[in-house]
């Protein structure tokens, strides 16, 4: 049978994409599916379909694109469905017009499939308008009828009279909609989504971080989430908030955060894709909505062993979670319910992990195959002997017998293609290797490959250091693939007792054995750092090291890599009216005794002329701890240009090296975007208005920026078409990153973790 799912825009992250990608991958194990997304906006989609699903898009929105169309004259024409709301009305980005009248029509005039599944309002309407009898029309609402305005409301509901069926994602909904439509003939019903089984290692509950996910959208209510964390982070020092995510409450959420003097508690961690890897870095999962429609980033947590405290809100939580697997906090007790569930279960280890088992178990009910099972029981009921059908529908016999001609009597066993497989009509197919990563609790790094996608004959795992005049690398021999292996089945580790590498950021490969043996650049399916998370720096032969493994924005894996004699971990900075408090820990130097006279110099990337230092107080709660002071005023009376910079080194005498103070303990490559801490304004006798505030690095050590407050903010931040960031949030220039790049070589602004999420 063949199957074909309509959707707005394939090449995003948000959750009804997510839905499509995992309902089209179990469908594909039995059926011909396709994916037909209305606009193309990138080159590839974020996230990944299966091999066996075929993508295809009717608009081309990609500016850069020799068949960009976002010009095109029937763009001025207005949209003839929902003219007065929807992505007609509302939708800045890619809104309807004539251009998607004709496209979307045309292609449901002539598509061949025997099912079509629209996936939003607006499409659901098409489907309705121009979708033909000949096929099964199955409408999608992954949010519910309460979520629209009542335009869109009323418009969605006289459309739904033309389907087949109309698929909620809560039984509550569904209920909802057949009270609404008692006579539509339409079938209404629920089907879950599906969410898949993760590959990544189960939470082990040992961080004491919460863990939130999802667009940052008023409805997410993230703001009753911080401010019930605020209400109870005193009783729970050791705590932290992470939200990831991407939308237009991030810069009303980064003033919340700073006013409540918890930049060092809660962080925004920006979009991330897969957050299957996030999700295991927790201990408690947090859902703080007005409204979930299902509750996908629920499953998800739960899929990894993380115990969820959501709020009950209508409609999906209360159907996924009970008392046996989760907490829900009525919507009525506002943020001090949310704020008290918080504090139980932060301060209750076996709860948690009572509450963790129960939730695998739970989550195993939206395995994909259960879910595209339901949509098959669907499609037979539709096109049965005697089904329930709309007034349109035409004589569906011969599609029946095709169903059931398609359907095993037990589910067969797939090679499902692995997704570095790529073949152009009439070649071979190219194959790279894949690889799933993982940091081990001592340091290391374990590599798990793919034997299918592996070249044939004895291989080595090579990592080179990047752009390394002296050739740097590291080569380790790889067993022979075992005849009887699975996927992943081989491995390779990495440990630093045995292998150097030295600090920067290491590409990898496999090679064939030999000198003149082809590499193969290695794909990362994950990099999985939770058994990193609140670990310190390695201490081994008196150096200081931490790797990371990540997935670089092309999607292929490498190490980052910090190796230094010294290093000052940043603990804590505390941001006064006029000035910075820095905490740090030393590591590598024989501390307490080296700490001695010890002082901090704020290094000028303008020249010496322009450096001060800094005393130091030590610690006596813990040895090789020490704080200072880094007053404003010292950097203003020496500003020099738009945009100063200070690096800031440990200087621990005379025959001393400086000692870097930074963030490289952890599992965060990058701090520069999560590590945020507020600015403060200042006035400077001739440049005027300066923004000042410490920051982190691409190498993520700790530096100081004084900036005139009217140069442009870094492209990205704050995100397009979205408001601008609070005032005391300060954004940094281009030039600034260029200098900064150039000082840093080791650390190229264009190879940042792959971050996709939204």
């Amino acid at each position: 049978m063949k199957i074909a799912f309509l959707i707005n825009n394939a090449y995003g992250i948000g959750g009804t994409i997510r839905a499509t990608v995992n309902l089209s991958r179990a469908l594909a194990d039995r059926h011909d599916v396709e994916v037909v997304s209305v606009h193309q906006v990138n080159d590839e989609p974020e996230l990944a379909f299966d091999g066996r699903v075929r993508l295809s898009a009717l608009i081309d929105m990609r500016r850069d694109s020799p068949t960009y169309e976002g010009d095109h004259p029937l763009t001025a024409q207005p949209c003839t469905m929902f003219p007065d709301t929807g992505a007609a009305a509302n939708s800045a980005r890619l809104p309807y017009s004539a251009l998607q009248d004709e496209r979307i029509g045309a292609w449901l005039r002539a598509t061949d499939a025997e099912v079509v599944i629209a996936t939003r309002p607006d499409l659901n309407g098409y489907l309705a308008r121009d979708g033909q009898s000949r096929y099964l029309r199955i409408g999608q609402e992954h949010l519910s009828l309460d979520a629209h305005n009542a335009t869109l409301r009323a418009h969605q509901n006289k459309a739904i009279a033309g389907l087949d069926a109309f698929v909620t994602v809560s039984d509550a909904d569904a209920a909802q909609y057949r009270r609404a439509l008692p006579d539509v003939t339409a079938r209404i019903l629920c089907i879950p989504n599906s969410v898949p089984e993760p590959a990544v290692e189960p939470s082990e509950q040992r961080s004491d971080v919460i863990v939130a996910a999802g667009r940052l959208t008023g409805v997410k209510r993230y703001d009753r989430l911080i401010s019930a964390f605020a209400k109870v982070a005193d009783n729970h020092p050791t705590w932290t908030l992470r939200l990831y995510g991407r939308g237009p409450e991030r810069p009303k959420l980064r003033r919340q955060i700073d006013e409540l003097g918890l930049y060092n508690r809660i962080s925004l961690m920006g979009p991330v894709s897969p957050i299957e890897t996030e999700w295991a870095k927790g201990s408690l999962a947090a859902v703080s909505s007005d409204m979930e429609s299902f509750g996908m980033t629920i499953v998800e947590a739960m899929h990894c062993g993380v115990p969820v405290i959501s709020t009950d809100c209508p409609h999906g939580p209360a159907e996924i979670l009970d008392e046996t697997n989760g907490v829900l906090v009525p919507l009525d007790t506002g943020v001090d319910g949310y704020a008290a569930a918080l504090d139980r279960l932060m301060a209750d280890a076996p709860l948690r992990a009572r509450l963790g088992a129960a939730a695998l178990k739970r989550a195993a009910a939206y395995a994909p195959p259960a879910i595209a099972r339901r949509y098959e029981t669907l499609f037979q009921e539709l096109s049965g002997p005697a089904p329930r059908r709309s007034p349109k529908a035409g004589n569906l016999g011969s599609l029946w017998t095709r169903l059931k001609a398609s359907l095993p009597s037990r589910p067969e066993a797939h090679s499902e293609p692995s997704p570095a497989q790529e073949a152009d009509p009439g070649t071979e197919p190219v194959v790279r290797p894949v690889v799933f990563a993982r940091a081990t609790a001592g340091g290391g790094i374990t590599l798990r490959l793919d034997p299918a996608t592996l070249p044939p004959g004895p291989l080595d795992f090579l990592a080179r250091l990047r752009r390394d005049p002296k050739g740097r690398h590291v080569r380790v021999p790889m067993a022979p693939v075992p005849a009887a292996s699975g996927p992943y089945d081989v491995h390779v580790t990495l440990d630093p007792a045995e292998h150097a590498l030295s600090e920067g950021r290491w590409d990898c490969y496999v090679v064939g054995e030999g000198t003149a043996g082809k590499r193969a650049r290695l794909v990362c399916a994950m990099a999985e750092r939770s058994r990193s998370v609140g670990r310190d720096p390695l201490l081994l032969d008196g150096e200081v090291s931490a790797w990371l493994p990540y997935a670089t924005a092309d999607g292929f894996l490498a190490l980052r890599v910090w190796q230094r004699t010294a290093h000052a971990e940043v603990t804590d900075i505390a941001i006064g009216d006029d000035h910075a408090t820095v905490t740090a820990r030393l590591f590598g130097a024989d501390a307490p005794e080296s700490m001695d006279g010890a002082t901090v110099i704020a290094v000028s990337r303008e020249g010496e002329p322009h450096d001060f230092t800094l005393p130091v107080t030590r610690s006596a709660a813990r040895a090789g701890e020490f704080s200072f002071t880094l007053p404003y005023s010292r950097a203003l009376a020496l500003r020099n240009s738009s945009h100063d910079l200070w690096d800031l080194r440990l200087h621990l005498g005379h025959t001393s090296p400086p000692v870097t103070i930074g963030r490289i303990g952890g599992d965060i490559v990058d701090r520069k975007k999560t590590d945020v801490v507020p600015a403060v304004l200042l006035q400077h006798g001739t440049r005027g208005e300066t923004r000042a505030k410490p920051f982190f690095t691409v190498t993520n050590d700790l530096a100081l920026s004084l900036r005139d407050t009217e140069e442009a903010p870094e492209p990205g931040t704050p995100e397009p078409r979205e408001a601008a960031p609070a005032p005391q949030v300060v954004i940094r220039t281009p030039e600034a990153v260029a200098r900064e790049a150039e000082a840093m070589p080791q650390a190229p602004e264009a190879d940042q973790p792959r971050e996709t999420v939204g």
